[in-house]
């Protein structure tokens, strides 16, 4: 099974639960990126595993082309000797590390082809993620936009608050029903003696001022 058949099921599995719960889109969203950085994860380390396989494989390979160059050596050796029976013991041993070299050359390749597979799956992978993390982002900035319009929107709609101005245009005809009571009280009254000596004491400080002024104006002129 493929990464991506994986952490399809995966996340089909999480999200149907959530589904079934009515969990909020949002902490859905929050889940797949969860899920996609643990797979991705994953992978690297699946890939980081394999290319030490793989570094472990070829120095086996090179150990075992070394022995065959060694027991080919060693079989000229016999010849020259005359050991024909040694001769052909060596390259026996020649002929069967070529046959295991040639095994593990298979399973070399399969490993490249293995890596070179993560490696794909890992770019494509990260690129998704980097897009869900994006929309992401995108998704968060607009719902806290749209959070924040309806929230002014329902406050401006809000009877309560026109219940309050209502009361304040209530408060202010009170305020005026008291302000005429006051003003009544005024009419039609006689002023009192203290009023009419006041009144008297208001004029002579005006006339006073009057004489001031007029006098200090004549002595300009003059």
């Amino acid at each position: 099974m493929g990464i991506f058949s994986r952490l399809n099921d995966i996340v089909n599995s999480n999200i149907n639960v959530m589904l079934d719960k009515a969990e909020d889109p949002e902490k859905i969203i929050r889940l797949v990126i969860q899920e996609m950085e643990d797979t991705l994860v994953e992978v690297r380390s699946d890939a980081a595993r394999t290319i030490a396989d793989k570094k472990k494989l070829r120095r086996k390979i090179d150990l075992m082309a070394r022995e065959v160059t060694e027991w080919e050596r060693k079989a000229e050796l016999a010849i020259s000797k005359a050991r024909e029976d040694l001769a052909r013991a060596a390259l026996t041993e020649k002929h069967n590390l070529e046959r295991d070299a040639e095994i593990l050359e298979s399973d070399l390749q399969e490993l490249e082809q293995h890596l070179t597979k993560l490696n794909e799956d890992i770019g494509q992978l990260q690129q998704k993620l980097d897009d869900a993390k994006n929309r992401h982002k995108a998704m968060v900035l607009k719902h806290d936009t749209v959070s924040s319009r309806l929230r002014t929107r329902t406050k401006l709609h809000d009877d309560r608050i026109n219940d309050a101005l209502g009361r304040f245009d209530g408060i202010e005809e009170k305020i005026d029903q008291m302000e005429g009571k006051v003003d009544a009280f005024d009419i039609g009254r006689d002023r009192t003696l203290q009023d009419q000596f006041a009144e008297l004491e208001s004029e002579d400080v005006i006339d006073d001022e009057l004489a001031k002024l007029k006098a200090r104006l004549k002595t300009k002129s003059e």
